[in-house]
């Protein structure tokens, strides 16, 4: 899928730097709550592209058990659980996370967790209702994160939309959506970008909006970065999808 390797190259793409955290406190943390509230807690380490998986009695009702490591960050086989349709979702959800957490600042991100409602196949046409929740743990500077843990539980809560953003310390939530999506990218850009759709060159924008062809390569810099994709054709793709530009 196009989205799960956007958010894949903007995890992984980060600047990391030594922080002070360490795998085996990211492991106890999962273990412990793994070990209490009987869900499946995912630690991937995203410098080094692995993850471990850690159980409590709800990957039994999954059909997960046993399953503990992962040459990736992504903890396939549970995403397997879901249609694609399903798992488009949840990375379009966390790409609007990331872009939403890499403008808090660095001492205020552990205050804040994704959590969404995902529908897992149990097997014919049984489906069973998931709370995932997603933290970010580790980050400094250009960094936002060196570890990502997600958490897969039953459905005990009911949330206000399909994906919010939870502050843990006050408890307010904002929905990611639409909305939300607007703010990625500046106006500017946006206007760079259909333009860009359109097939116009650096030159002819910079003719047509009265700047210089080094400010508008400086916006099509920007644009990759924010949308964390390698081209202008993956850019717009993905800001159609996300509503920043127009469908066609």
């Amino acid at each position: 899928m196009e989205s799960r390797r956007n958010i894949d190259e903007l995890l992984r793409s980060q600047n990391f730097k030594a922080d002070g955290s360490t795998a085996e406190t990211a492991y106890r943390y999962a273990q412990c709550m793994a070990t209490v509230e009987n869900c499946i807690v995912v630690v991937s380490d995203l410098k080094e592209n692995c993850s471990r998986i850690f159980h409590g009695r709800f990957s039994e009702r999954l059909g997960v058990a046993g399953y503990s490591h992962e040459n990736s960050i992504w903890e396939t086989a549970i995403l397997a659980k879901m249609d694609a349709a399903e798992q488009e979702c949840k990375y379009l959800s966390e790409i609007r996370f990331f872009n939403f957490i890499r403008h808090v600042p660095a001492t205020r991100r552990r205050d804040y967790y994704l959590a969404g409602h995902l529908r897992f196949n149990a097997g014919g046409q049984e489906k069973i209702d998931v709370l995932h929740r997603m933290y970010y743990l580790g980050g400094e500077g250009s960094e936002i994160a060196r570890y990502a843990i997600c958490v897969y539980g039953p459905m005990s809560v009911a949330l206000p939309a399909r994906s919010v953003v939870v502050n843990n310390v006050t408890g307010d939530y904002m929905e990611l959506s639409g909305e939300t999506d607007k703010g990625i990218l500046s106006k500017r850009e946006k206007q760079i970008l259909s333009l860009i759709e359109t097939g116009m060159t650096s030159k002819a924008i910079a003719d047509r909006l009265c700047i210089s062809v080094h400010t508008v390569s400086r916006h099509r810099q920007e644009i990759l970065s924010k949308l964390q994709v390698g081209n202008s054709t993956e850019a717009i793709r993905i800001a159609r999808q996300l509503g920043i530009i127009g469908i066609r």
